[in-house]
């Protein structure tokens, strides 16, 4: 049985929260068709925010290239031909790995139990031996829409989590947040290898592509405050439907 390590997993800024709101409303269409995006005083009347938290989550949003700002012009939404169609996925911390689930749905299978796969594996440096529970799933951002993800992710033994205990079909929780529910064990450290790919034949039937097609390999581990991985993902993205936005402040 799992025991609950010390450390306890961070809060999401509100500020991400507020963004990650924001970027599933725009996502779904609401400002579409010359919709005025709301002003900075009437977001923080609406959300019970400080201008600081609205600021922050405008800024996140505009590094994404989801809206625009403009002195003396407000904040305007990208059209979706600017950003070239594609869900833009943030990536600045833990927080927002969260939000990932948001504005979209995933159905994961149990796909078995056993050792982690030689191909993964060689690409982990930290130990991965033990048994793992592999679950594959497909990511869409709304049903008959075309994938956006194919993901195989695997949970490591010693967690103590049974298939029967996740709810696979939990489109707006992901595997992630749910073990840490269940178990107590956060993730101290998430590590993340991005490789430009060609499908091959089993992820191109998943994300309905042609085989050959550009993908976007993300291998992520998720390690806790022991050092020890307890969740791997692979998760395979069409080229033209995903692109990462990173934001890094520099320091003075």
């Amino acid at each position: 049985m799992a025991t609950k390590p010390a450390r306890k997993a961070a809060k999401i800024p509100r500020y991400l929260q507020l963004a990650g709101e924001l970027r599933e409303a725009i996502l779904g269409g609401k400002f579409a068709n010359g919709t005025q995006f709301p002003t900075e005083t009437s977001l923080c009347k609406q959300h019970d925010v400080s201008r600081f938290t609205v600021r922050e989550a405008l800024r996140r949003l505009e590094a994404e290239g989801l809206i625009q700002r403009k002195r003396g012009s407000g904040t305007t939404v990208q059209p979706a031909a600017a950003r070239g169609g594609a869900l833009h996925q943030p990536l600045s911390n833990v927080g927002e790995l969260l939000q990932y689930a948001r504005g979209s749905a995933v159905i994961y299978a149990e796909a078995g139990t056993s050792t982690l796969p030689e191909a993964i594996a060689e690409q982990i440096a930290s130990d991965t031996s033990g048994v793992w529970t592999k679950f594959s799933g497909v990511r869409r951002q709304g049903f008959g829409e075309l994938p956006i993800a194919a993901t195989d992710a695997y949970i490591h033994e010693r967690l103590g989590v049974e298939a029967g205990s996740l709810d696979l079909n939990a489109s707006s929780q992901t595997l992630f947040s749910q073990i840490e529910k269940l178990t107590g064990v956060s993730a101290a450290t998430v590590t993340q290898d991005i490789q430009a790919l060609a499908a091959d034949a089993a992820t191109a039937k998943a994300l309905e592509i042609e085989e050959g097609a550009p993908v976007l390999q993300i291998l992520r581990c998720y390690i806790d405050n022991q050092g020890s991985v307890f969740e791997i993902s692979v998760s395979h993205h069409p080229g033209d439907r995903f692109a990462y936005s990173m934001h890094i402040d520099v320091d003075s």
